[in-house]
């Protein structure tokens, strides 16, 4: 009998308590619609980008140009305009769009997950050291771009919409490229070391351009060594990728400085536009006639002697072949015509006395 009642006392406490943590569980606050939108917003920023894997990282330093050994080397700074038809695989689309991005989305949601380092813009100079390394968030507060912060561990991490991410002021880059020589292995070839975004605001002076920040290329090709774009308005298939559009130079920018023992840009020597055109003309052509005198190119004038006796030639045959033609034609109807028939011998006849 005692037995029985502690078992109907224990089935009642443990009714009890299933009661009371229904009870709570209907009392607990749940996630707002707001707080369930951001973390949605927070896993697709995430889950936007891809990692990158071991074989991606192993290519990127395959792809890696060594330009210690250059014998020759001259870096030129470009500026990139994106409403340019060249450049404009670049800057389109502005926002995100069946799941392609433009170059700006791609480099500032990979700086905002902390996978991509980014450096000052120095007036001058470049450093890409951990000194010099700029934090995502004096950007975002410098450039007044509307976020918002979510602890996440050790790193803090940053949501922002899509409307807020300034892609269509970024209306230019800068591209730091290296011209270089190896002698060793006997390469002439380009690389690009760095880029910047510009970005443009119309303010009540005018337009005014800022540059951001600096990217080692190094640092973004694994990152869109995948990311497919349109390179033309007639071909409207995605054969070529972002960093196919940079190795084989398919861009087309205005040179604005070499680097130079006194650190000057072009505009400082060049202060009109005829002088500024006609120095960035000069460099073209000095990097042209460059890699001209490293290989060999022959004579000229032998090459023009050795045409002309060439086509002397050719006209010699050419004028000489139908006076041949014409005497065969001459000699095959003088022995296909028919032979004259030879008259009868007439016999003479001589007077007698």
């Amino acid at each position: 009998m005692k037995r029985f009642c502690f078992l109907l006392i224990g089935i009642g406490t443990m009714f009890a308590t299933v009661a009371m943590q229904a009870q709570e569980e209907r009392r607990a606050p749940r996630a707002g619609r707001g707080t369930e939108q951001r973390s949605r917003q927070t896993n697709e920023n995430n889950s936007g980008l891809p990692e990158l894997t071991v074989r991606a990282q192993n290519m990127n330093q395959l792809l890696n140009q060594d330009i210690g050994n250059a014998r020759w080397m001259r870096v030129i700074y470009r500026q990139l305009d994106m409403l340019n038809e060249k450049n404009a695989p670049l800057y389109y689309p502005v926002a995100p769009m069946n799941g392609m991005r433009n170059l700006f989305t791609t480099i500032f949601q990979l700086a905002g997950d902390g996978k991509l380092p980014i450096y000052q813009y120095l007036d001058g100079y470049e450093i890409f050291d951990e000194a010099h390394k700029a934090k995502f968030k004096d950007v975002l507060d410098r450039f007044e771009i509307l976020y918002e912060t979510v602890p996440g561990g050790t790193q803090e991490r940053f949501v922002i919409n899509e409307s807020d991410v300034p892609s269509e002021e970024v209306k230019s880059f800068y591209v730091k490229e290296a011209w270089y020589f190896d002698q060793n292995n006997s390469v002439y070839d380009v690389k690009i070391l760095a880029i910047c975004p510009i970005i443009t605001r119309m303010m009540d002076i005018g337009d005014q351009t800022t540059p951001m920040f600096w990217v080692p290329y190094e640092e973004i090709r694994p990152y869109v060594a995948g990311n497919y774009i349109m390179t033309s308005n007639v071909n409207n298939a995605k054969t070529f990728t972002v960093d196919d559009y940079f190795r084989r130079r398919m861009f087309e920018g205005e040179i604005i400085k070499t680097e130079n023992l006194l650190n000057l840009p072009l505009q400082a020597y060049c202060p009109t536009p005829d002088s500024l055109k006609l120095e960035q003309e000069k460099i073209e052509n000095e990097l042209l006639t460059f890699e001209k005198a490293l290989w060999y190119q022959p004579d000229t004038t032998q090459v023009a002697s050795t045409d002309k006796k060439a086509a002397k030639r050719s006209i010699r045959k050419s004028s000489t072949k139908p006076e041949k033609k014409e005497k065969e034609k001459e000699k095959k109807s003088s022995s296909a015509a028919p032979k004259a028939e030879k008259s009868a011998p007439t016999r003479s006849v001589r007077r007698g006395r």
